[in-house]
């Protein structure tokens, strides 16, 4: 089914019950290869699993960023390895075959064929012909087989009778009240199903995606004509040194986005509900329509379909008006009554058939836009009756019941997952209600604070009250009965909920048996912190003292065990790299916790463990932490640390602890190596002994292997390769064991035994490095606070915090440096932070070593950006709480103003005695006060510029330590090489602002830029778990490591089969599936298949759209990808469009003072300097010249290319002496940094040569022509024009892609092996290619993003790698 199987998953039209028991059950759902219908059949190779999961698809994760103490992992690995054969069998239960069937439908002549797949449901092929356009507008009928009606929930493989061919009856039904409600609601859905409102409301889903505007349609329609002439001139704001930086690109032709209206008013009737008399004779319910014709009609809809009645506004008539059209869909019956009814829904059908399914489905999770035109708000009564009704989040239509989010939640995590087909339904299903879950959090979170739900403790002061809706718990990030008084009051009770969420997700990735975590979502909504969680059974109904079984609620005087808790929560401490640790209770009892002591266990009424508050699961930083007693080393004391912070619940990081032991565990294994190996030349010198002893000492030799607590073995062998630095190694020599007279095994333990001591580890005879979290808290009674294991604790965790400042800062600076990690914007940069493990508390710290060095001056911008724009969120979260509704736009506006206006006096345009008299008039309404406005915040409306900068800049000081050297919009802006755009861009992403679409005059230094119209709403930031597929991760990575192995095919294979793993688990639309699309483009345009790396990438660059925003970093990296591929495709002025997106994009982000912006613009050069633009090309590609030479340093490899780029366009204008002066340039740097024998310079060589050539030749003309000796005739020049594949040639050494050498034979035997095995069911026939044919030519080029180097996919993180979290 080409694509829409999945397209409603379980929205509208199943009942949900039903839908969930689905999702529930495990043998009811499709397993492989279920929503990898998104893929066009003849695109994907939907190979079968992978016959036999190779080791590297089990094992691959070592590869990836697990940590090395995984016992239980390696464990699993073992027992992957001995279910292969197990699998094998699976696999080909799980074999999908696809085969056509025929369709009838009534009133059609023509039956529609349709692929099926034996794996899909019946109701999939319900869902198809809902949303064809021929048939979308039966939503109430059965399919029907040989006229017995077929189950919904039935798989296609079940049904005996259906083969190739077979014939399926739709058969209409006779309606119910339900089925009418859901038809009516699927005719407005269609009516308004091109319509972009949704999306920029961020409701149901909807987002954005603006590729097709850009390429003017599907760049993969076969019908496209043409254009004669190619228009390649960029809008001005793309030129290079443009300051322009308009917005109403952002958003291009929005106006033609909108369908035509085909009816002004559909609604149900007040007549509703039917009468009894009128039940009687099958009235289900009235609906009233007002035509475009401007005619009021009154229709009934009946078991037996829709017609209209004589009822008018003010009188009830129910018979049938005079013409009787009595038709089963109330589409048919409105094109009878209304001609332009039926042509309007005409063109929208046709407009609708034209948008790529990627552009209709619903994604997992709301993406918002920071921008929207004015909202055109319409009648819409289905619209008002969802708002208002008491749909609890309207659980497609149950009437009456509620779902319980942690039944589900917890249902899902217990389903079996011994096997793949099972592993697959039960991440679908957790991830399924995981969204669902999400997108209900964050509708209660935001009526929460809007003051629509009631609360359960309504006597209370408003910050202290707490609310239950659609089953989840909210609660406020308020220090109510100061619970955290002596950890930072409110400033901890905000951070309290993010660092819970951390812990949550760390437990969750562990994935334990039998230990439950609470459903979690942090939302962040006009200045208010909410958290919402699932709700424990029985927890409601007793006090918490009763329910605590383990650990403490009273900060530590009373703490309780449990031996259950002990049994679970062993396991995942080992993971988790906490220690096991005693501490005493008031009675001065020592207790066993593997947690921290504010972890509380509670076993709920279902008898499931539940673990909570989980917010120090990982180790405090105590660079952030000031004690009396406690001091940090002295290098540390010397930059300023331990420093005074607003609370005390800083932690650091899991990805810095996991790179922390990582980086001890391979020290400790070098150090036990290079021990060895002098023991083994002892031994060697002494007298020869006999042979015995030297098998035994070879046993020996694996002892620390042994010891090591299931390491993985390849860091053993690839570090003792490393060279040990000099003074590592003269340290080993002093701890060398000295004594001759010992025997080797005591030998062999002291040798373990002073590694351990060498790094740190907690105990002697192995390497174990595990963390406290309970150190440097003062409420916590340690059980041997003298005892040397607990300075060794305090130790470990201070080494960790230094461990952050003086190797992951430097190390993450390094990166940017070398180029391997460039970030694009304040997003990016923390991504590129928080993978090293350094928390944003650092920002500062790295401004600081980043202003030390100028080739990374652009992140040093990004870095100040993020400063500034984080002060500025702090600012204004609290400038935000208590804001009256009424005033809330004037108020954002305002703040607006005085963060990013140059004008001295904004006024908002509300008067302090308008506030005060609503004050007055609240006193006396203090009954019915909303939530939250207790305090009434007016002080808003006396801040100006002057003012807020100063906060901000006292902020960035205070929290961040750092010192800001600008006190206005304006000096910060020239001090340190800043845009407006991207700051006010940044804010309002990091904030959840959404302004009105349009241009604004930004610098204006003589009015206010922002009006309180401007700002058309508010939206919530939200936080939460993400769900992993893990099968496919393991794919994903075996599939890398293969390519960069140079084995293409295999590769390719499993990144393949990752898709189909992906779409399983998550449904057609994710990031992860973007990132896999993106990396199928690359491989096929490698292997010479451009038309399929087009199609690939246009899918990435819609669902990068659609799934992280139009403006998202990765979504740049798409566009430029795409424009490359469709270069290829000879598509050369829609590859100029999409550069030309890309750099507009890129420009918004982060101006032209990047690294990326050279790229993009070497890009756009060499396509414009094939389409025979030499002047514009000659721009940009001087450009590139210009960044390039300030970021990688006037002699890099990249600055050549620029140069003999800039003079192959000199001399195709003409221009030879220009020409000449460029390549000499180009020729200096290469016979420099390559020397004179490479070819590189000796291709430079040539082209100088021939330059000079021409230049005399043309010199000599222009002389004779001067002294007017011979008759003006030139003589041919060898001019050459470039063809589109030279051009490309040098695009792909630009872009650092490599080729690969493959003959045409080759491909096509490969195309017939990878169709084979899709077809293949017999694991045993396998045809071999020989590996032998893939030669990999080299280019010793510095190598921009993601890209094959020496024959291998190397890739920079943002670029595609699916993250581990």
């Amino acid at each position: 089914m080409a694509g829409i199987s999945d397209v409603t998953d379980g929205e509208n039209n199943v009942d949900s019950a039903q839908e969930r028991k689905r999702v529930m059950e495990p043998n009811k759902e499709r397993v492989v290869n279920g929503h990898g219908d998104t893929m066009d059949s003849d695109q994907a190779p939907s190979s079968p699993v992978m016959n036999g999961l190779s080791d590297e698809s089990t094992s691959s994760s070592s590869s990836g960023d697990e940590s090395p103490v995984k016992d239980k992992e390696e464990k699993t690995e073992k027992d992957a390895e001995d279910d292969t054969k197990k699998e094998e069998q699976e696999m080909v239960l799980i074999q999908d075959t696809g085969f056509n069937v025929k369709i009838v439908v009534p009133g059609m002549s023509e039956r529609i064929e349709l692929p099926v797949s034996s794996m899909e449901l019946v109701q999939e092929i319900h869902q198809v012909l809902m949303d064809r356009e021929d048939t979308c507008h039966r939503t109430c009928f059965s399919i029907q087989l040989d006229g017995t009606t077929l189950d919904n929930f039935a798989e296609l493989k079940s049904i005996e009778s259906l083969k190739e061919g077979s014939i399926i009856k739709v058969v209409e039904e006779p309606y119910t009240v339900r089925e009418a409600r859901i038809h009516v609601r699927h005719i407005r859905d269609l009516l308004k199903s091109i319509d972009p409102a949704d999306a920029y409301n961020g409701v149901d889903c909807n987002s954005m995606s603006f590729l097709n505007v850009v390429t003017s349609g599907d760049i993969l329609d076969k019908k496209r004509t043409k254009p004669e002439s190619i228009d390649c001139t960029p809008p001005d704001f793309i030129m290079p040194n443009s300051k322009e930086r308009p917005l109403l690109p952002l958003h291009p032709n929005i106006k033609e986005l909108k369908g035509p209206q085909c009816i002004k008013v559909l609604t149900y009737s007040g007549w509703n509900p039917p009468p009894g008399n009128r039940k009687m004779h099958g009235d289900l319910l009235y609906l009233y329509v007002l035509t475009l014709e401007e005619k009021k009609y009154h229709i009934t809809a009946s078991t037996r379909g829709f017609y209209v009645n004589q009822s008018t506004e003010d009188e009830f008539n129910p018979r049938s008006a005079q013409q009787k059209y009595l038709s089963h869909s109330l589409i048919d019956l409105l094109s009878q009554i209304s001609p332009a009814f039926k042509k309007n829904f005409n063109i929208l059908l046709k407009k609708r058939a034209n948008k790529h399914p990627f552009e209709r489905m619903t994604t997992p999770y709301q993406v918002y836009s920071w921008m929207a035109p004015m909202p055109e708000h319409s009648v819409d009564y289905i619209r008002a009756e969802d708002a208002f009704s008491t749909r609890l989040g309207y659980e497609e239509h149950i009437p009456g019941q509620t779902r319980d989010w942690n039944e589900e939640i917890q249902t899902t995590r217990e389903l079996p997952r011994k096997t793949l087909p099972e592993r697959l339904i039960r991440e679908r299903a957790i991830f399924k209600v995981h969204s669902d879950f999400v997108g209900a959090a964050t509708r209660g979170a935001t009526a929460v604070i809007d003051g629509n739900v009631m609360a359960i403790n309504p006597g209370e002061e408003a910050k202290m009250q707490m609310f239950i809706w659609n089953n989840i718990f909210f609660s406020l990030g308020f220090d109510v009965r100061d619970h955290y008084k002596d950890f930072g009051g409110d400033a901890a009770a905000y951070t309290a909920p993010g660092n819970d969420l951390q812990g949550v997700r760390a437990y969750f990735s562990v994935d334990n048996e039998g230990l439950y975590t609470l459903g979690t979502v942090v939302v962040d909504y006009r200045g208010y912190r909410v958290t919402a969680q699932s709700i424990i059974p029985g927890i409601l109904e007793r006090e918490q003292e009763q329910s605590v079984v383990y650990g403490s609620i009273d900060f530590g005087k009373t703490v309780v065990t449990n031996d259950k808790y002990k049994e679970l929560l062993k396991k995942t401490s080992s993971q988790l790299k906490i220690r096991p640790h005693n501490v005493l209770n008031e009675k001065s009892e020592a207790v066993e916790l593997y947690s921290s002591l504010e972890c509380k266990g509670i076993v709920g009424n279902d008898q499931r463990h539940y673990i909570l508050d989980l917010l120090r699961t990982f180790p405090p930083d105590p660079n952030y932490l000031k004690f009396e007693d406690e001091e940090l080393s002295k290098t540390m004391m010397e930059m300023g640390f331990p420093r005074q912070f607003r609370h005390k619940l800083a932690c650091l990081r899991q990805e810095l602890i996991e790179t922390f032991v990582e980086t001890r565990y391979v020290a400790f294994v070098r150090h036990a190596a290079y021990q060895f190996q002098q023991l083994q030349l002892q031994r060697q010198n002494k007298k020869a002994e006999d042979q015995t002893k030297e098998e035994t000492k070879d046993e020996k030799s694996i002892e620390p292997k042994a010891l090591m607590n299931g390491h993985s073995e390849t860091c053993d062998s690839e570090d003792k390769d490393e060279d040990l630095e000099t003074d590592e190694a003269k340290k080993i020599v002093e701890a060398l064991t000295a004594g001759d007279g010992q025997t080797f095994e005591e030998n062999s333990k002291d040798i373990v035994k002073k590694a351990a001591q060498a790094v740190g580890s907690l105990s002697d005879t192995e390497f174990s490095i595990t963390f406290n979290p309970d150190v440097f808290q003062s409420h916590v009674k340690h059980a041997e606070p003298e005892g040397e294991t607990f300075k060794k604790e305090k130790k470990l965790v201070k080494d960790a915090a230094e461990f952050l400042v003086l190797h992951q800062i430097p190390s993450l600076v390094n990166d940017c440096m070398d180029h391997t990690s460039s970030p694009i914007d304040g997003l990016t940069l923390t991504e590129a932070m928080h993978n090293k493990g350094i928390n944003m508390r650092y920002l500062g710290k790295v401004a600081d070593v980043m202003s030390k060095y100028s080739s990374v001056s652009y992140v040093y911008d990004i870095v100040i950006a993020e400063l500034i724009t984080r002060a500025a969120k702090h600012l204004f979260k609290s400038y935000m709480q208590g804001v009256d509704m009424m005033s809330l736009s004037s108020a954002v506006s305002h703040f607006l103003n005085c963060f990013l206006g140059s004008f001295p006096s904004p006024h908002a345009q509300i008067t302090a005695e308008e506030l005060q008299s609503k004050k007055a008039r609240r006193k006396n309404n203090r009954k019915n006060k909303a939530v939250l406005v207790s305090i009434d915040n007016t002080e808003w409306v006396n801040d100006t510029p002057k003012t807020v900068w100063k906060k901000v800049v006292d902020e960035v000081q205070d929290y961040f330590q750092y010192t800001l050297d600008c006190d206005s919009i304006d000096s910060a802006l020239e001090r340190y090489n800043l845009q407006r755009v991207s700051l006010l861009r940044q804010f309002c992403l990091k904030v959840g602002i959404q302004i009105l679409l349009k241009e604004y005059n930004l610098d204006a230094k003589n009015k206010q830029v922002f009006y309180e119209d401007d700002i058309i709403n508010v939206f919530p930031i939200v936080k939460n778990v993400h769900p992993k597929a893990t099968d496919a991760y393991h794919f994903f990575t075996s599939g890398q490591t293969k390519i960069q192995q140079g084995l293409l095919r295999e590769g390719y294979e499993l990144i393949s089969e990752a898709l189909n793993l992906l779409n399983n688990v998550y449904g057609p639309m994710h990031a992860e599936i973007a990132a896999c699309l993106r990396l199928l483009a690359r491989l096929n345009y490698i292997m010479g298949e451009y038309g399929e790396a087009m199609s690939y990438q246009q899918r990435a660059v819609l669902m990068s759209e659609r799934v992280l925003g139009i403006d998202h970093p990765n979504t740049i990296t798409e566009y430029a990808h795409l424009a490359l591929y469709c270069f290829a495709n000879s598509q050369v002025s829609i590859a100029l469009r999409l550069m030309y997106r890309t750099r507009y994009l890129a420009l918004l982000c982060h101006g032209d003072n990047h690294p990326e912006v050279a790229l993009i613009d070497s890009n756009i050069g060499l396509i414009l300097h094939a389409a025979e633009e030499y002047d514009l090309s000659l721009r940009f590609l001087e450009n590139a010249l210009q960044i390039n030479s300030k970021f990688h340093g006037a002699k890099s490899l990249k600055v050549a290319m620029n140069y003999h780029l800039v003079a192959r366009t000199h001399s195709c204008r003409g221009d030879f002496r220009a020409a000449l002066q460029s390549e000499k340039e180009a020729f200096t740097i290469y016979k420099h940094m390559l020397g004179e024998e490479h070819d590189r310079t000796k291709e430079s060589s040539e082209c100088l040569k021939h330059l000079t050539q021409q230049a005399v030749v043309f010199q000599k003309k222009m002389n004779e022509i001067y002294k007017g000796e011979k008759s003006i005739t030139f003589p041919p020049l060898q001019i050459q024009t470039p063809s589109i594949g030279s051009v490309l040639e040098t695009l792909n050494v630009v872009n650092g892609i490599v080729f690969v050498q493959i003959s045409p034979e080759d491909i096509e035997r490969f195309k017939k092996q990878m169709a084979l095995k899709s077809v293949e069911k017999d694991s045993e026939i396998e045809l071999k290619e020989p590996e032998d044919k893939l030669s990999i030519k080299e280019i010793k080029e510095e190598l921009p993003n993601g890209t094959l180097t020496n024959g291998s996919l190397e890739t920079n993180t943002s670029e595609m790698s699916l993250p581990l979290d």
